[in-house]
């Protein structure tokens, strides 16, 4: 799934003060979007109904992606694995889970049963909804950063002299489609690392 960028066109156009090319301007924010996503391991924007399997078992299941958005009631969509992967049972109820701020939780470990010695998870796939309706305006911030930077100096330059004018530009500048230290600790907040798998 192709997610949007987390900015616009006219946020850009606005953020630099200037008439932007919008086809560059567009380029320039899915990159930055990526890299930010890339870092954090987060989707950022709202996702709707999306599915990932998680190793059953643990009293506690994190959700890799962040906030979790979901009704309580319809929370899960469960299939216990077989010891070679395939699906043996689908269920439609919780298994004893319930929402831990964007965590689930039950009692007591949950195992489905051993194989040659070894005692084996059930996996447990879990459908929900996650991210924001509306992007935070720190994160906003990093990306128009971003991208006004790749849109200002493209080529990378360290410098550059037009008309008898020299501009030099910032380390940071040039290294433009990089996230730099100040936006990664901007971003903190946000990052999380998922050893889920994602189903599409």
């Amino acid at each position: 799934m192709s997610l949007p960028p987390l900015a616009t066109g006219m946020d850009l156009a606005t953020y630099m003060q200037q008439d932007i090319d919008l086809a560059g301007a567009e380029l320039a924010l899915r990159t930055a979007s990526a890299a930010i996503r890339r870092w954090t391991k987060q989707d950022i924007t709202l996702v709707e109904n999306d599915t990932v399997v998680l190793r059953g078992g643990e009293r506690i299941l994190s959700l890799p992606q962040r906030p979790a958005v979901v009704d309580d009631d319809h929370l899960l969509l469960v299939t216990e694995m077989a010891e070679w992967g395939s699906p043996a049972q689908t269920l439609t109820e919780n298994l004893g889970y319930s929402r831990l701020g964007n965590d689930l939780k039950r009692g007591h470990p949950m195992y489905g049963g051993s194989f040659r010695g070894c005692v084996w998870s059930p996996r447990v796939w879990v459908t929900y909804s996650h991210g924001y309706a509306e992007v935070p305006d720190d994160v906003l911030g990093v990306v128009l950063d971003l991208a006004a930077a790749t849109l200002s100096n493209p080529q990378r330059l360290r410098s550059e002299t037009v008309g008898g004018e020299s501009v030099v530009y910032t380390v940071e500048t040039f290294g433009t489609g990089s996230l730099t230290s100040s936006h990664r600790e901007i971003l903190e907040p946000y990052r999380r690392s998922s050893y889920t798998v994602r189903l599409r």
